[in-house]
């Protein structure tokens, strides 16, 4: 098998051309969209109805991302294919299509399932009849879809033009143009929290419409994909069957770890940040520099969580060159396994304090540790495609991370719901402490509680804070996730051992019999994810909370099966 950086094929340029430039500035546009909603989202959802917002719980929205994860890194597996096979263009254009009917659908669901049910939110929900959650996972399925879609043709197309010899600094470029989109989303979404819902994605779903202007401006570039003339069923059974590659597989599976960690970065650490974090002395620097009316500010003169947390994309912007040079000069998987280790111990960082500056330093620090892993991956696999699979190999980089992404959020879900979201702790706290009725707090509209809470026991907002804080420890969930970075950072060292020995005896066992240990491998993840199903439902979740474990635990067994006919593996040759 290839070496990670293969010979070029014909059509691949020499230097950075126009259509990389175009490609780089679509994706810009389009993280822009994507980021201003994402980064909002897990606070907007919780959020009360008698502030505008849906309300849903944190396992709801945990269930949400879930099979979100699983659609937008799964589907990319096999879209990949089809966007080598039928062109990069139109990848992207019905991927945007996809994209605006989904910020559609979730901006204009409140307003959908009042119309459905003929009365306000408030009335509908108390009676039952209430459809905002099924109009809201349909929008945010068709939103992930067509990212999906737009993935691996988007990424496609940057692998296709990317110079030979400078991948590691033009992908790295690429992951700074993508911060730069994932910058200023987040900058207008820190103004947007205030918004009214609809608002926030109408603006954004004006903002994805402009990627079909750079549609008229290049020419579909020739690539070998073209002379594949492959059915769909074909291109999907081909894709299905390449994730069983050894080498693509355990990769795949030990990174996997690292994505579960990394996305509560987005999924709930905005939640965290809005219920616990102390950043007013931030917001004064920011206030002194910028004036009141240009920095946001929420709870009693916090920063809003968004701006915190863009943090993250800024500093990418300035450093993603330099880091890539650096990495570049190193063997991917080393520079992977450094990036986790810096990720975990930003992770660990979380459960210190919760005051502005250090959580502000532990999101920077983070930064760091993902310059160094996340594009490295795309240029470790981009590196091992075949001429005319990149977009197939782009596809796969998601699948490691839909794995993680998706656990995770079902893992963050239940956490922060049982030990985490404040106002869930001050209804159990007065019930424990204060000798209340359990039925009676529950029935405390969710805007009214912590005013209520303040009164019964005494304290103002800050001091409720301190109170709840040190009560009930909800900082302790960041040591489950710095535990699993850890264990993903293990695995990729175990892996690179591995690889390396293979690629220089022939016969070692991973070449001879690599194809049986994906076997060997893939038994106990299915038994993991059939038990994790029955654990679910066994404590009471419904089918919809349980979906994405479910949608892991037949895809595992369908790929089990399907590697106890595979052949044995060619030989490869590692970096």
């Amino acid at each position: 098998m290839s070496r990670e950086i293969t010979t070029a094929p014909s059509s691949r340029p020499t230097r950075f051309g126009f259509i990389y430039w175009v490609a780089n500035w679509m994706e810009l546009v389009e993280r822009f969209a994507y980021y201003g909603v994402r980064v909002v989202l897990p606070v907007l959802m919780v959020k009360a109805v008698e502030l505008g917002g849906p309300e849903f719980d944190h396992i709801q929205k945990g269930t949400v991302y879930a099979v979100w994860a699983l659609v937008q890194s799964f589907v990319p597996i096999f879209t990949g294919g089809f966007a080598d096979r039928f062109g990069y263009k139109s990848n992207i254009a019905v991927a945007t299509v996809l994209k605006i009917c989904g910020y559609m659908l979730m901006g204009y669901c409140i307003l959908i399932a009042e119309w459905l049910a003929g009365m306000p939110l408030t009335e509908a929900r108390a009676l039952g009849i209430d459809h905002t959650y099924a109009l809201f996972f349909a929008g945010a399925m068709l939103l992930a879809t067509g990212t999906a879609v737009f993935k691996p043709g988007l990424q496609g197309l940057i692998a296709h033009q990317m110079p030979k010899g400078k991948e590691s600094v033009g992908w790295a470029m690429f992951y700074a143009m993508v911060n730069v989109g994932g910058f200023f989303g987040p900058l207008v979404a820190g103004y947007m929290e205030a918004m009214p819902w609809r608002e926030v994605f109408l603006i954004n779903t004006a903002a994805i419409c402009l990627n079909f202007i750079p549609l008229f401006i290049f020419k579909e570039p020739d690539h070998h994909g073209a002379d594949n003339k492959d059915g769909s069923l074909k291109v999907l059974a081909n894709a299905f069957r390449g994730l069983l590659e050894p080498r693509l597989f355990f990769f795949t599976i030990a990174f996997a770890g690292f994505w579960l960690m990394f996305y509560q970065l987005f999924d709930i650490l905005p939640n965290f940040i809005d219920d616990w974090v102390d950043s007013r002395s931030l917001a004064q620097v920011l206030i002194g520099w910028f004036g009141e009316s240009s920095v946001p500010t929420v709870n009693g003169g916090n920063i809003t969580q968004a701006w915190m947390i863009n943090a993250n994309a800024l500093l990418i912007i300035f450093c993603a060159f330099g880091v890539g040079y650096i990495t570049g000069k190193f063997k991917s998987l080393h520079a992977i396994i450094v990036g986790i280790g810096i990720s975990a111990t930003a992770i660990f960082a979380f459960s210190i304090s919760a005051d502005g500056w250090w959580t502000l330093a532990a999101i920077a620090f983070f930064s760091i540790g993902e310059m160094t892993a996340s594009p490295t991956k795309m240029r470790y696999l981009a590196g091992i495609a075949p001429p005319g699979k990149e977009g197939l190999y782009m596809g796969y980089v998601n699948f490691t991370v839909g794995i993680g992404w998706s656990v995770g959020s079902i893992l963050a879900g239940n956490l922060y719901q049982n030990g985490g979201d404040k106002v869930v702790l001050a209804r159990r706290y007065l019930v424990e402490h204060n000798g209340l009725d359990a039925n009676t707090i529950a029935a405390i509209p969710k805007n009214d509680l912590l005013p209520y809470f303040e009164k019964i026991v005494g304290v103002d907002a800050w001091q409720t804070r301190t109170l709840l804080w040190d009560t009930y420890h909800p900082q302790t969930m960041w040591l489950l996730f710095t535990t699993i970075g850890v264990a993903s950072m293990i695995g990729i060292f175990l892996y690179n051992h591995v690889v390396t020995a293979a690629s220089q005896n022939p016969r070692h066992s991973f070449n001879l019999m690599g194809h049986r240990w994906v076997s060997i491998a893939l038994a106990p993840i299915a038994l993991a994810f059939w038990w994790g199903t029955y654990h679910l439902r066994s404590g009471g979740q419904d089918w919809m909370e349980l979906l994405a474990v479910l949608v892991q635990a037949v895809l595992f067994s369908g790929l089990f099966l399907l590697s106890l006919s595979m052949k044995a593996p060619e030989p490869f040759q590692e970096e």
